[in-house]
């Protein structure tokens, strides 16, 4: 299932442009659950990059500084922007068109670019310091379990292990292994999430005891003071972020969504197939939702029981210092191992998995600005293949100057509440001029997409006040 995303997504891969959609290229849909198991994938892609930076460090500070408080804006946070990430794809399996090309359709333009594109290179600069923070949280895992040219968090072995972890995430993105890989990693975060969750349940078993009663704590729909910024952070991080619900329609793309619905010719038999595709594609978004709310909520329980009452909070180059606390108080020194070789290993996916993607959003902004033809694979593949020898080395330098892990995510969780607001009106626009009203979402779905953007848009309104300088804590 994987696998045949991961040669899908490879730029080398892909025999067939599955950005080109031709009548040669159609496939029924499946009918069920079962049946479309084997075409599910781009959502285990983002739970890859999902299950990483933000649930593993974003969401445990945020349980470490609020408890349990704000156990309802964890749930809240994941649920609430899937809405739009299925309307997006929908738009996209419907057109065959990704994401950027179709944010650039928004009116007004500044020459070939539209708005909402300048917007995002906007982001995408903020999402370097981010990107950066995880390859530094890498390296800092790294250099705890194993410091080299120096001690363990000592600039020279950080130095060390930030050079040695963008060398392998461009190897591993460029080798004919990627798909082995990407099985690996994904393997690797279910099993880490597995023993989080099983954790998180089993602590009212240790001096860490959480009871109903600081559950329902957790449901009383309040923000506790001096949380703001970090729970609109969470916000921008948990769950689906802007940068994944903007790569998702790629990963629909290449894993043969579009393609496989063909070209729109008016008839009832792609109407027929546009909408069993979609519905692959929602089974696909909500399978992932599952695994990494289960996963954010363990992370946020263990955050609030283990480091709140001792008063820890993870911050700068001790980050994951900090969070092995969450594994040595509750299973013993012995677990520390356990806890760096899961950490690298869910930090480094969601590196992986977030590589190629922003290598395709980087790609896809350039050709809206008549840099090159989107529609010419060869060049396409070129740009891509360039981005992802590129964001890595230039991420690995942002940390290597900021040095704070927390900081940087946090930054770009910031951003990314601002920009998701931008996003959801290019959403909007999409699905009232570009997709065939015979496969818009129902009414049901409509008014879940609305409560989603009126969610989304008082989140990025309180986030640009706080930016300016006003107090809304």
């Amino acid at each position: 299932m994987v696998g045949e995303v991961s040669a899908a997504a490879h730029p080398h891969a892909p025999q067939v442009d599955p950005y080109r959609l031709t009548t040669e290229g159609i496939k029924e849909p499946p009918t069920g659950w079962w049946q479309s198991l084997r075409y599910l994938g781009p959502g285990l892609i983002l739970g890859a990059a999902i299950v990483g930076a933000g649930e593993l460090i974003a969401t445990t500070a945020l349980g470490a500084r609020a408890g349990f408080a704000l156990l309802w804006l964890v749930i809240f946070s994941t649920l609430v922007k899937v809405a739009v990430q299925i309307e997006l794809a929908r738009w996209t399996i419907s057109t065959g068109q990704p994401a950027l090309t179709g944010y650039n359709k928004v009116p007004p333009k500044v020459g070939r670019v539209g708005w909402v594109n300048i917007l995002w290179i906007v982001f995408a600069l903020s999402k370097v310091v981010q990107t950066g923070g995880v390859v530094g949280a890498v390296a800092v895992a790294c250099s705890v379990l194993y410091p080299l040219g120096g001690p363990p968090l000592g600039f020279t072995s950080l130095a060390t292990w930030t050079v040695i972890v963008v060398a392998i995430t461009v190897a591993a993105l460029f080798s004919n292994k990627y798909g082995l890989i990407e099985r690996v990693a994904v393997l690797l975060v279910v099993l880490f999430s597995l023993v989080t969750v099983a954790i998180a349940v089993g602590l009212p078993l240790t001096p860490f005891a959480y009871d109903v009663g600081d559950i329902a704590s957790g449901f009383t729909f309040g923000i506790p003071a001096g949380t703001l910024p970090v729970a609109l952070a969470m916000f921008g991080l948990t769950g689906v972020s802007v940068d994944e619900i903007t790569s998702y329609p790629y990963w629909c793309i290449e894993k043969g969504y579009a393609r496989w619905t063909g070209p729109n010719d008016g008839s009832a038999d792609w109407e027929r197939r546009a909408k069993g595709w979609i519905k692959v594609m929602q089974r696909d978004a909500m399978l992932s939702w599952v695994v990494y709310t289960v996963t954010t909520m363990a992370f946020y329980v263990m955050g609030a029981a283990v480091l709140h009452p001792q008063g820890l909070v993870p911050e700068g180059n001790e980050v994951i210092t900090t969070l092995t606390r969450l594994y040595t108080d509750t299973l013993g020194e012995w677990a520390r191992i356990v806890f760096l070789v899961g950490a690298i290993a869910v930090l480094a996916s969601t590196l992986w998995a977030a590589t190629p993607a922003w290598s395709r959003m980087y790609a896809n902004v350039l050709s809206c600005a008549g840099v090159f033809d989107w529609t010419n694979s060869r060049a396409r593949q070129r740009w891509i293949r360039g981005f992802i020898v590129a964001l890595p080395i230039i991420w690995g330098i942002a940390y290597l100057f900021v040095q704070s892990p927390v900081i940087m995510i946090m930054i770009g969780g910031i951003s990314g509440c601002i920009f998701l607001f931008a996003a959801v009106i290019a959403v909007w626009y999409l699905r009232r001029t570009e997709i065939d009203p015979r496969v818009k979402a129902s009414s049901l779905f409509t008014v879940a997409l609305a409560i989603s953007s009126v969610a989304i848009a008082l989140a990025g309104v309180y986030t640009m006040l706080d930016a300016l300088g006003y107090s809304i804590d």
